[in-house]
């Protein structure tokens, strides 16, 4: 199985790995804990040991569900997990974002409590806390890192400028971002900013929430928070167009005897290699199927047709109030 370092940390991952997050909420019903424990089982076995959650997903039911699947074959995996944003305990919403030392070391002795582990392989800022500067955030981190509660440090959703000035602080492994065909705004900035620093980029979303597996239709879109305000791209209008789109990659994947899925994970890692994915999905049969984009390879021509769809999308990543956090 290939693998790629994680930055400068020493850590080698499948570039492949698996977003945990909607395991637990917001693409539908949590899945049956002892069915997303097989999942994560299954996963390891077919070469997966890059596992992505974070604090705020499930209000630490994911967290909690990789510590009860892992344990005993902590060695097996790289886990990676998350801090910063607050949610109401009550309601699950929103609540702040909060880059502070204390918050740093009551959110990390949650994750390790839950995880059932003493260290996190990747430990990221999960949005930047625009109240502080993130040399205070990344200087709380670094202080982890030194205690040995954490490895290796990754910043979310951060600018160009953002990275630079953490990086001065500790050295940033990863940068975690939505990318895909579909989503390529921080290629001008950031891209040379992780060759700069060394760090790698962390792909989430790379099949656009589903978007760019073709499995969506005018009559069969999805019903849970993409279906909201909250993905602009989902929205009446701007759904229909994109759908269109993505009739390039499933042609393009026709043609390859492929799956969409597969092209468009296989032009991410095709970009550089310090590109890492972590597609989500709940189920095995997709998960085998993003596997499968390790085999495939795209033709310059194909490359190239693939790259005129991003400035075709309509519609925002997110809606305006979370896009305010976004390349902060």
């Amino acid at each position: 199985m290939i693998k790629r370092e994680i930055g400068r940390s020493g850590l080698f991952v499948n570039p492949i790995g698996l977003g945990c997050m909607g395991l637990s909420e917001f693409y539908g019903p949590a899945t049956e804990k002892s069915e997303a424990i097989k999942l994560l089982h299954e996963a390891v076995a077919l070469g997966v040991n890059h596992f992505d959650t974070a604090e705020m997903y499930g209000m630490g039911a994911n967290e909690e569900l990789l510590g009860e699947a892992f344990a005993g074959r902590r060695d097996e995996v790289i886990i990676a997990t998350k801090f910063g944003p607050l949610r109401d305990k009550s309601t699950g919403q929103l609540a702040g974002i909060d880059g502070s030392e204390a918050n740093a070391r009551r959110a990390v002795e949650q994750s390790l409590k839950l995880l059932k582990t003493d260290y996190i392989d990747l430990y990221y800022m999960h949005r930047m806390d625009p109240m502080r500067p993130v040399e205070e955030t990344v200087g709380a981190m670094a202080r982890l890192v030194e205690e040995g509660k954490v490895r290796a440090i990754g910043l979310s959703e951060a600018s160009a400028e953002t990275l630079k000035r953490g990086n001065a602080v500790h050295p940033i492994s990863a940068l975690q971002s939505e990318y895909s065909i579909f989503s390529r705004d921080i290629e001008a900035e950031q891209f040379p900013m992780l060759d700069e620093i060394g760090a790698s980029l962390v792909a989430y979303s790379p099949l656009g929430r589903g978007m760019l597996t073709g499995r969506f239709t005018a009559r069969n879109r999805p019903e849970d928070y993409r279906s909201g305000a909250y993905q602009p791209r989902f929205a009446d209008g701007a759904f229909e167009a994109n759908l269109a789109l993505v009739e390039e990659i499933k042609s393009i994947a026709a043609s390859l005897e492929a799956e969409p899925a597969q092209v468009a994970l296989s032009w991410v890692l095709g970009r550089g290699e310090n590109m890492l994915t972590i597609p989500g999905t709940t189920k095995l049969a997709n998960l085998k199927t993003n596997l499968g984009a390790h085999d495939l390879t795209l033709s310059p021509e194909q490359i190239t047709a693939l790259n005129t769809l991003a400035d075709k999308v309509q519609g925002a990543r997110y809606n305006e109030e979370s896009m305010a956090v976004i390349n902060a």
